[in-house]
């Protein structure tokens, strides 16, 4: 957690978990409009001087709607789904023996029992379906036949097949085609609302990540004016302001300081776990943690055009711009509708025209049977039974994955951008070497340097406790300390002088710094920081820190090529310390001093060239560049906003998760086309066999009953294909 703890220790992890398992990114023709408007509303530009509360309450706003549109999704699927249950028992008497006896075949109560369920049925399909024939109708209106068309048709042709059979049986050849189809019209509504619920879920949680943002901003400032300290509220600050800001508090806005210093721990800016030291003249940034010294600075920029605030916004621009992926089922059922409509309606004409007699009647069953037949209900289910076990399957390797459309896009990636710090790094300090340049051996110079670093509040100090601690080295007592801002720490222990700090602390204190200099370049090339000891004025060690690469870094880089992607470095370190790190992971590819919110536009120009990329990171200074990426990657161990945009979360942290993600993906994406090429197998035999291929041979038609069979039938492959995913294992990295 990249110094962010004093963010998002509060927020309950698991409450922003639970979400993610859904289904998102394809938004129906009569949303899209709605939420398009919702973002061009979003996306201001950061000169305009929005206050901080018009963001808050438009965000809640389109948060709002979202939840709306899921928790009217809901009820539409509850409805639906209760609803079918007393129909299905009454289509199918003979499977319920219960039934069988209370509404005996050709008894007036199974007749009037039928009946009631004809209107329950279209009650359904009104209430749960009526995004369906809204759809239809846009699509109708724009010339074009969607995966709405089909279910709007069939549903419909269903409903009114069955109501003609059940009102005017004698109109059919053979009594046993009179049969009702009332359940298709419910059950198919049913899943298909609960797969578009689904979807609706993932999308709130984007609005969410905006919403931490903002609630990083500090809502008040104190102020010195006329010389007297007032607590005004941010959007009152003023360019040219003095601010007061004392230890442990956050920064308000961004500007310069006129008096004081202190350590500022920037990590939600620039992902760099070292507190920055900050002395007069030097920038400080809003939203960023005062640690440990008081100042006070001057206002250089308005609230609405801090680094944080550019942040917001171009995590919103970002989200605003994102064309999700439409499904595959949906290009498909863009020729297959229409193919099916025009096949259904060519069966009606030939066996009116020249069918057996009663052709009227004739022509009816072939054009219902057709269409029930070619109801994409195995279709619609294709996708969403896959993805859901698919991302269930990423969860048990700890990655979740918040969409269908993530885990559709990652087989697809040819690039993976990592951040350094907290990515392919632990992300905080740990003692990395121990020189000795004098007489004092190895434990000894540790506990001078620990012994006088328990009262420092520098973040190298506890990487140096740390050590002490687990090399159980019990530490003794400082006198007369002092901390120099900039060149480090010095103090009295045991009778002996003790100085702990860079090259300019040596220098001050005339310490003959030749024996340190050959060692301190061979680290700083390693990316490691060193520091110095000297004891009563002699040279003795030297201390070095370095944010040290996670144990399976390397393993999962070399995975990562091995399956043919191209791995890139982005770290806001300079280029020494970045190639190093780079040089141990195996990483040839690296861009180092980057701004954060230069990342996103690496990313851009990255996507410019057509490569599909994914970006790995764990700050909230890579939320942007999360965003931008085709897919976000957050390390579980980062900040709640990084989580929260990005599209698969690799809880345990490891890069090793990356692969996995990818196979996870790659073996899903192929169960999908494996059930969507069953499902069409299926639709497309069953056609010519609906419109009565084989009356010649066996002198009948395809009964609707055996149409909604081999529907359901169909439907069943999908969902045991789907579960043969459950056993994939991604393979060990």
């Amino acid at each position: 957690m990249k110094g962010n703890k004093h963010i998002s220790s509060t927020h309950n992890k698991n409450h922003h978990h639970d979400h993610h398992h859904h289904d998102h990114g394809h938004h129906h023709a009569h949303h899209q409009e709605k939420h398009s408007c919702h973002h061009e509303s979003n996306t201001f530009s950061s000169s305009s001087m929005h206050s901080d509360t018009s963001h808050q309450t438009e965000e809640r706003e389109k948060h709002e709607d979202d939840e709306q549109l899921y928790r009217k999704l809901m009820k539409k699927w509850w409805f639906a789904g209760i609803l079918s249950v007393p129909i299905i028992l009454v289509s199918y008497p003979d499977f319920f023996p219960i039934i069988r006896n209370l509404l005996p075949m050709g008894s007036s109560q199974l007749w009037f029992s039928r009946l009631l369920m004809a209107v329950v049925a279209l009650i359904v399909m009104i209430y749960s379906g009526s995004q369906f024939f809204i759809g239809a109708w846009e699509g109708l209106k724009q010339r074009s036949a969607n995966m709405h068309t089909l279910i709007a048709i069939g549903i419909s042709a269903a409903w009114i097949y069955s109501v003609v059979a059940l009102l005017w049986p004698d109109l059919f050849p053979d009594p046993s085609m009179a049969e009702v189809y009332y359940d298709v019209s419910t059950v198919v509504t049913a899943l298909v609302v609960l797969g578009m619920a689904m979807e609706e879920k993932a999308k709130g949680k984007s609005s969410e990540a905006i919403r931490r943002l903002i609630g990083l901003q500090p809502k008040t400032a104190r102020v010195l004016r006329e010389g007297v300290e007032t607590e005004i509220p941010i959007s009152q600050i003023q360019i040219g302001d003095i601010v007061v800001v004392r230890p442990g508090e956050k920064i308000p806005v961004d500007g310069i300081i006129l008096d004081g210093s202190s350590t500022v721990d920037e990590s939600m800016l620039t992902g760099e776990s070292l507190p920055v030291q900050k002395v007069q003249g030097d920038e400080v940034f809003g939203g960023t943690m005062n640690k440990t010294g008081s100042f006070t600075f001057q206002v250089t920029k308005s609230p609405d055009d801090t680094a944080l605030s550019n942040i917001i916004n171009m995590v919103k621009q970002a989200q605003a711009s994102r064309i999700p992926v439409q499904r595959i089922v949906d290009k498909v059922s863009e020729i297959f509708t229409p193919s099916v409509i025009i096949l259904a309606i060519i069966g009606y004409l030939i066996w009116f025209n020249f069918g057996p007699s009663p052709s009227s009647m004739y022509a009816l069953i072939v054009l219902v049977t057709t269409l029930i037949i070619a109801c994409p209900c195995a279709l619609g289910m294709a996708t969403p039974m896959s993805l859901t076990t698919g991302i269930g399957k990423g969860a048990e390797n700890g990655i979740l994955i918040r969409s269908g459309e993530a885990l559709q896009i990652a087989q697809k990636l040819t690039t993976i951008v990592l951040d350094k710090t907290g990515t392919i790094t632990m992300g905080k300090p740990s003692l990395t070497d121990v020189i000795a340049v004098g007489s004092l051996k190895e434990k000894e110079l540790i506990y001078f340097a620990a012994t006088l670093e328990q009262g420092s509040e520098h973040p190298l100090a506890s990487a140096i406790l740390e050590a002490a601690k687990e090399k159980n080295i019990l530490l003794g007592k400082t006198e007369n300390f002092e901390a120099i801002p900039g060149h480090g720490v010095q103090g009295w222990i045991d009778g002996h002088h003790v100085l702990f700090g860079n090259l300019k602390l040596m220098k001050k204190g005339n310490i003959a710094t030749e024996a340190y200099i050959q060692h301190a370049e061979r680290l700083a090339d390693e990316g490691k920081t060193p520091m110095f000891l000297a004891v009563d004025g002699k040279p003795e060690g030297v201390i070095s820190v370095a944010d040290t690469v996670k144990q399976d870094s390397l393993e999962a880089i070399t995975a990562m090529k091995n399956i043919g992607l191209e791995v890139i470095m982005v770290t806001g370190d300079n280029e020494r310390t970045a190639r190093a790190i780079a040089k141990k992971v195996g990483i040839t590819n690296v861009i180092s001093d980057v701004l954060p919110q230069n990342k996103a536009e690496i990313v851009r120009k990255l996507q410019a060239d057509g490569k599909k990329v994914a970006m790995v990171g764990d700050g909230i200074n890579d939320a942007p560049a999360l965003t931008q990426a085709d897919i976000g990657m957050a390390i579980g161990t980062g900040t709640d906003v990084a989580i929260e945009v990005s599209d698969i979360t690799l809880v345990k942290g490891s890069l090793k998760s990356v692969v996995q993600a990818i196979q996870i993906s790659r073996a899903t994406m192929r169960n999908v086309y494996q059930n969507l090429f069953g499902a069409f197998i299926y639709n497309t035999l069953g056609i010519p066999i609906a419109l009565g291929v084989l009356y010649p041979l066996t002198g009948s038609l395809l009964s609707p009953l055996v149409a909604a069979a081999a529907m359901a039938f169909s439907s069943v492959t999908v969902v045991a294909n789907a579960n043969r995913l459950k056993r994939f294992k991604p393979k060990e990295v």
